[in-house]
């Protein structure tokens, strides 16, 4: 990849996984189209985020914006075909979704203003597994996709268990391994793979929203079998490898990236 025309499309890109995908992918000769919504004093880091991954040798293209919002996907995906078009021979090879966005508010409670509501059910849905289908449909049929192309989403072990204040997000994990299967099913005749990555317990911005995150970091990383927390590097390295092209038999797949967290049985909060 030393002529560097390979991009990968990577939503949520300026913290946790994304940040840490974007790094190693760019270590490895890819282009970086990245997505982000950020305010504030985080919208400068993001942006020296950016220019540190051109100091990589990467072309970074990076889109301040709701990445969940349907205006911005179709104008966004516009501008990556017409950036992919100024560069010939460019092709677009992982599509990374790492949207973490959503309602932290438990089904029921005493007070009924203090339960989640259908605003925040829906909102958590389609931030955070909606969105990964209408961006690979999207990206589908402007021909964005090329063989070999390899589509990723993080999943969470909120898929498969219950967790306090998680519900919402828990359904939307569920929905999202659930479309990673259909999407893998589809695109195969396309030779596009689509797989869901399951991260162990990860301290990243988004997981430190949920309330007792700290107890369960600690408890995860008594329980691990390597005696330590999964690092958002660790899955980095992880999709880094899929993407490539020798790995073409393994779609629709949800894969454990957590140390051997998950064999065990145990969630504390």
């Amino acid at each position: 990849m030393k002529d560097r025309n390979l991009y990968a499309l990577i939503l949520g890109v300026s913290s946790g996984f994304g940040r840490a995908t974007a790094i190693e992918l760019a270590k490895l000769g890819y282009n970086i189209i990245g997505v982000h919504l950020d305010m504030g004093s985080n919208k400068k880091k993001a942006e020296e985020f950016r220019a540190s991954l051109e100091m990589l040798g990467a072309r970074a293209i990076f889109y301040n914006a709701n990445a969940a919002d349907e205006t911005n996907r179709k104008e966004l995906i516009q501008k990556i075909k017409a950036n992919l078009n100024d560069h010939e021979g460019s092709e677009l090879r992982v599509l990374l979704h790492s949207l973490a966005f959503g309602a932290i508010k438990p089904f029921f409670a005493e007070n009924i203003d203090d339960r989640i509501n259908k605003r925040g059910v829906e909102m958590t849905m389609d931030v955070m597994a909606n969105s990964l289908l209408y961006w690979t449909q999207d990206l589908f049929y402007e021909r964005l996709l090329a063989e070999n192309s390899r589509i990723f989403a993080l999943s969470s072990i909120g898929s498969e268990r219950a967790m306090q204040n998680y519900g919402a997000i828990s359904a939307a994990k569920a929905a999202l391994e659930a479309y990673v299967r259909q999407i893998a099913v589809e695109l195969a005749p396309y030779k596009i793979t689509t797989n869901a990555i399951m991260a162990g317990l990860t301290d990243t911005p988004a997981a430190q929203k949920i309330p007792g995150f700290t107890n369960m970091l600690d408890s995860s990383k008594q329980h691990n079998p390597f005696g330590r927390n999964t690092l958002p590097e660790d899955v980095a390295k992880a999709i880094s490898m899929l993407a490539d092209e020798k790995f073409y038999w393994i779609t629709g797949a949800t894969i454990k990236v957590d140390g051997g967290e998950g064999i065990l049985n145990f969630i504390e909060q």
